[in-house]
């Protein structure tokens, strides 16, 4: 697949995995991107997962027609895109790496060598000729790694932007919203480093820019105004839609009784969007990515060991530790004879930043009653108002 007439795509799909960094469902697979850039010099951007050496080398020697790359640009060394490092130096014992400093001392520690003699160290501003194409090197320190540069090709007018504008799924599955899975992935994975976003944002956007190539997910040719628009949104954890997002757990149904029932009464009141999710069922990372879409997050757990129920505990962790904030956050808990859910989760969310908390917190004991279910009808007001 050409990206551009001396851009091709090399990369590769992987249907075969379950869960991305151990930890995220990837229903529609997931895609491991890399390129050859073509010129009197030929550089290709970074490897590919481990598995698919044999795949990933054959795209590049039927892109090559015979020809030898000259150089490796590695711009992030997480396996998913360095596994296969080591065999592309076996294959072209004439190829330089290209990397950052940082980056090699990170293939060092993962695979034991740093090329010495055949590397090339590259830092912010650097340039390296291809003949027609130059490529000029932006850092891009913590997003999501320390090591990670960017590549801007100066002739096409494309930046590779190493895990930046990934998303989860596959190349060769259709799907017609890029922004729910890119969200899923940005909050998941790079979202605890929106500064870091930001600033490399601010470089890219002094740059004339026809095409983003990222290490996962479609390559952006259009619209890209739209694209660096919401990675601007969600690098500044501002509000991305209006609605309501309801996070919960519930042990016999009476807490997801009263979740369903809030959720009920902000739509009948013109809420624009109400998500629900499940914290025990449904997956953790959907319930994130919607904290961080909406303007208003409730959490509505049972009192559990005079604690939230745990499956509130592990997503609460994971709003910290993505930097939650600039939110609006509710609180409903249940207990039968000592409820001390909302206490506990209060005092978790009100030490990050810039958090309003909406009253009044709903008290359920055991089951809805009037009294509960009048608290809910305050609490909707409070939220739509």
């Amino acid at each position: 697949m050409k990206i551009t007439e001396d851009i091709v795509y090399i990369g590769v799909n992987d249907h075969e995995i379950d869960l991305f960094e151990g930890q995220y469902e990837v229903p529609n697979g997931m895609a491991y991107n890399s390129y050859v850039i073509i010129d009197e010099k030929v550089a290709v951007m970074d490897s590919v997962g481990g598995q698919f050496g044999s795949e990933w080398l054959g795209n590049l020697a039927a892109a090559l027609d015979g020809r030898a790359p000259d150089y490796l640009v590695v711009q992030h060394v997480e396996p998913d895109h360095s596994a296969n490092v080591e065999r592309f130096m076996d294959s072209y014992p004439e190829a330089v790496i290209v990397a950052s400093a940082k980056a090699f001392d990170m293939l060092r520690n993962l695979y034991g060598t740093d090329y010495a003699g055949r590397n090339l160290v590259v830092k912010e501003g650097d340039e390296l000729s291809l003949g027609r194409h130059a490529l000029k090197f932006i850092a891009a320190p913590m997003v999501h790694w320390p090591e990670v540069i960017m590549t801007y090709d100066a002739l096409d007018k494309v930046v590779f932007t190493a895990d930046a504008f990934g998303k989860f799924g596959a190349l060769d599955v259709e799907e017609d919203d890029w922004a729910c899975e890119a969200r899923r992935y940005y909050f998941g994975i790079v979202g605890k480093f929106g500064k870091q976003v930001t600033a490399v944002l601010n470089k890219v956007a002094a740059l004339e820019v026809s095409a983003i190539c990222p290490l996962h997910g479609p390559m952006l040719t259009s619209e890209l105004d739209y694209y660096l628009g919401l990675y601007k949104t969600w690098a500044a954890y501002e509000v991305e839609s209006e609605g309501v997002a309801i996070a919960y757990c519930s042990v016999y149904g009476n807490t997801k009784e009263a979740a369903l029932l809030l959720a009920a009464e902000l739509e009948q009141a013109g809420c624009p969007k109400v998500a629900v999710s499940d914290l025990a069922r449904d997956d953790m990372a959907e319930a994130v990515e919607d904290a961080f879409r909406y303007g208003s997050l409730v959490l509505i757990s049972t009192t559990y060991n005079a604690d939230m129920f745990p499956f509130m505990k592990v997503f609460i962790d994971h709003l910290a530790d993505h930097a939650f904030q600039n939110r609006r956050v509710a609180f409903v808990e249940n207990g039968s004879w000592a409820p001390n859910a909302a206490k506990v989760m209060k005092a978790k969310v009100e030490t990050m930043k810039n958090i309003e908390i909406v009253e009044p917190t709903v008290t359920v004991r055991g089951a809805l009653d009037d009294a509960s279910r009048a608290q809910i009808k305050e609490l909707t007001a409070a939220l739509v108002g």
